[in-house]
């Protein structure tokens, strides 16, 4: 007997509409102290949040603030400071070290045309306002978390940002007058007007940095003079390096910031954190530029301590994976000595710590005496926060006693820790609580500023799978991995449920125990939904993540479908109705299990799946991808032999699409960068030849993610409702 399972697209849409208005936290400021006249302190939080919002067909983000009462080590009194408040048109802002001051970076659109406005704010009133498209000193302001930054000098006199270089004005050869038609002061304007115009280069080509960085090509380090509304694009900086993550260096001296070699091209760089990077200073004074990391690593998101005296920053291996095991190193700004606080972890350790893995630290992330740093990342299939003591080099977790689901850091300033917790029946909340003195981290006294609602109807487990031995990876023996099982909590009496089993993208990425969106209201449905962190997944330590390498398309395959057995055996689901929905290395491998197992699937959505490595090695952002994840090394000036791609087709989808039975669904952005759309549609018409039901749908304006509101809402609907017809719910 088969579980109900709702079924009316009129339901299941108001359904998703009531579960997209928990909104996320993005970000988390904490103001300076204020001593009250009753002689308690407090200080003001500022939060900002991001909601679906269905009817605009828009993402819309707003701020809340709140205030904490407390005497530096517990909060005493907390509470919120007025409602929510809708962000428009704002691209960055920060407030100023002391907080008198506000930088607000705004877009408008002026007579249909967009422009950049780069505003000073005093308190209660707006001190300038800097039109930067009229000034024209640089191209557009990045606003991205890869190379975007806003910082104030530690003066409060000087902004910094990174923008785009601006590029020279263009004309046809043919745009001015015939050449011999002119008399002599016209030839002398023409002469002036040839010094400011670039004649037959309106076409040329600018390499960009690849998906979700489309023209962003050549950034450039700006400063703005409050005082004199003086912008200097900077200069020193190596022709063959893209800087950014840019910070004040101590007594404002000069500029920090991460360097990306761009030569001899440029490849994807979002989601990539294996492309070779350096730490650098910029001297003001002298223009010089000098290298603080080695040239043969990846560096990124260096955090300046509170004292000024040292820089701690994360660290991978150039090219391999692009997600991996990275290390904690430390920088002495005096004694220009690096020193490695938490290196690669390649297994878990006796206490659980398994590495640490995340391409982004917080804004803030060191305790206040300058001794500890936090970080919040997947240790297995949980999201924990950690304490990394730079002097003992020892790691502690703040949060793995918990029975929640994941700790997401959003900052922390002077002990005083801002994060958000969730879990797959739990939308995110906001708490803070203050870093305990050394050897006493476990003790948090976490106090929650905003609660939400714990969605009853959904239960969570996570399965720990051992591969049988005939599937263990003789390189790399005795690994394991999870899964993250989500259910209705009260399904009808002796009935069982669909299974809907979700292997996630990649294939070096993690789900960890957090609210999802598509996973809550799929549960919430009537379905049974299957997580699944395969081999190769971050969290489990670095030998994990390099077993896959040579193995995708066998291994990952074997691993998602040991894990849907394991779950079969629990008695609470029908195997006559089980669907599988991935997105791009997802999508890979819901379209190999659908042809290597084409019996136990009964329908398939992919989301901009990659379905032929060989084809899509000349046409992607990443073709490091296509080579590492079949097994070869890569370099930029290699030469691809024929037996490789041969190797490249048998690893792939499209081998096996011969034996699909299963009706696919597939989902394509027209702008996608990382897996070009015409991945898709090859699949797409290999099903059509063989007569094999399949649906294709097209997202212009959207890239990789298929994140824009209508996109998103539209792909899960028609997914929801395909799975629903050809598992005959």
């Amino acid at each position: 007997m088969a579980s109900k399972v709702l079924r009316e697209p009129g339901e299941i849409a108001q359904l998703y509409r009531d579960q997209c208005r928990f909104p996320a936290l993005c970000r988390a400021d904490v103001g300076p102290v204020v001593t009250s006249r009753y002689g308690g302190q407090y200080c003001n939080i500022y939060t900002e949040w991001t909601q679906r919002d269905l009817e605009r067909n828009e993402s819309v983000k707003f701020c809340r603030q709140y205030i904490v009462f407390h005497d530096d080590t517990s909060v005493v009194y907390s509470g919120a400071s007025g409602n929510c408040t809708e962000i428009k048109g704002e691209l960055l802002s920060v407030d100023s070290p002391s907080g008198d001051m506000k930088a607000v970076l705004r877009e408008s659109s002026i007579k249909a045309e967009d422009k950049q406005f780069l505003e000073i704010w005093h308190k209660n009133r707006k001190l300038k306002c800097l039109n930067l498209t009229t000034l024209n000193k640089h191209g557009k302001v990045y606003e991205d978390d890869q190379f975007g930054c806003m910082v104030w000098s530690h003066s409060e006199t000087h902004l910094l940002y990174v923008a785009e270089k601006k590029r020279p004005k263009t004309e046809s050869y043919f745009q001015g007058p015939e050449t011999g038609s002119l008399t002599d002061e016209e030839e002398t304007g023409a002469a002036d007007k040839k010094e400011e115009t670039v004649l037959g280069h309106q076409f040329e080509y600018y390499e960009d940095w690849g998906e979700a960085l489309v023209n962003k090509s050549s950034p450039v380090l700006c400063v703005l003079d409050i005082e004199g509304s003086n912008i200097t694009v900077l200069e020193g900086i190596p022709p063959n390096i893209s800087p950014g993550q840019a910070f004040w260096a101590p007594g404002d001296t000069g500029l920090v910031f991460v360097g990306w070699w761009h030569e001899p091209f440029r490849l994807g760089l979002k989601y990539c954190a294996n492309r070779r990077s350096s730490l650098f200073y910029v001297d003001l004074a002298s223009g010089k530029c000098d290298q603080l990391s080695c040239d043969s690593s990846s560096v990124c998101s260096p955090r300046l301590s509170p004292d000024h005296c040292r820089i701690a920053y994360l660290e991978s291996g150039v090219f391999g994976p692009h997600q991996q095991c990275s290390r904690l190193c430390v920088y002495d700004w005096y004694t220009q000595q690096t020193s490695v606080v938490v290196d690669v972890q390649t297994r878990a350790r006796e206490d659980g710590f398994t590495g640490i893995y995340t391409s982004m630290l917080s804004p803030r992330c060191w305790s206040a005496d300058s001794q500890r740093v936090l970080i919040s990342c997947a240790q297995r299939c949980r999201k924990d926060l950690l304490v990394v003591d730079t002097s003992s080099h020892e790691v502690t977790s703040l949060t793995s006693q918990s029975q929640e689901g994941s700790w997401s850091l959003l900052n922390i300033h002077r002990d005083l820790m801002v994060i958000s917790c969730s879990s797959p029946n739990q939308p995110p909340d906001l708490r803070v609580g203050f870093l305990p003195a050394k050897g006493s981290e476990t003790q948090v006294s976490w106090v929650t500023l905003e609660e939400t609602q714990t969605q009853d109807q959904i239960s969570w487990n996570t399965v720990n799978l051992s591969p049988p031995a005939e599937q263990d990876n003789t390189l790399y023996p005795g690994l394991d991995f999870d899964a993250i099982l989500l259910k209705p909590k009260e399904p009808t009496e002796g009935s069982k449920l669909p299974l809907i089993v979700m292997p996630h993208g990649g294939p070096h990425s993690v789900l960890v125990t957090e609210w999802i969106l598509s996973t809550a209201v799929l549960c919430k449905m009537g379905f049974g939904v299957l997580l699944v962190n395969y081999r190769g997944s971050l969290g489990f330590g670095q030998d994990n993540i390099s077993s896959l390498p040579g193995n995708i398309g066998a291994q990952d395959v074997r691993d998602v479908q040991f894990a849907v057995d394991t779950v079969l055996k629990l008695g609470d689901f029908d195997e006559q109705r089980i669907a599988v929905i991935g997105g791009s290395h997802g999508g890979f491998l819901a379209c190999h299990l659908i042809g290597q197992y084409p019996e136990r699937y009964k329908a398939c959505v992919a989301r901009n799946p990659v379905t032929n490595l060989a084809s899509m090695l000349g046409s992607t952002d990443i073709p490091d991808w296509c080579m590492v994840e079949a097994g070869y090394e890569y370099n930029t000036d290699i030469q691809i032999e024929a037996a490789t791609l041969e190797q490249m087709l048998n690893k792939s989808p499209i081998k096996h699409v011969s034996k699909v039975k299963a009706p696919v669904l597939l989902l394509l952005g027209e702008e996608d960068r990382r897996v070009p759309s015409k991945q898709g549609v090859e699949y797409y018409r290999a099903l059509k030849a063989l007569r094999v039901p399949v649906r294709l749908l097209w997202y212009p304006g959207n890239n990789h993610a298929l994140s824009k509101v209508d996109a998103e809402s539209d792909g899960f609907i028609n997914a929801a409702l395909w799975v629903i017809q050809h598992l005959s719910l």
